[in-house]
């Protein structure tokens, strides 16, 4: 079962901080739901993850961005 960070309300860069200090806590083949309404986090949140060998995808729901990660390494 994922577990989920809600990011709601918050500006660059707090979504992907929070989003990174997260993940490292997690094993790898973990699954992390984020959500977020900033719009830089449709961008941000996607490019950290290739970054760093997480899949993720994108989904919205009114205007909340939902991001599905599995974290890679």
């Amino acid at each position: 079962m994922a577990e989920t960070l809600d990011a709601r309300g918050l500006r660059c860069p707090l979504p992907v901080l929070k989003m990174e200090k997260r993940l490292a806590q997690l094993p790898v083949g973990a699954a992390l739901i984020v959500l977020a309404t900033d719009p830089i986090a449709k961008i941000d949140i996607p490019l950290h993850c290739s970054q760093n060998g997480h899949s993720c995808t994108v989904n919205t729901e009114g205007e909340v961005l939902r991001f599905e990660i599995v974290k890679g390494r």
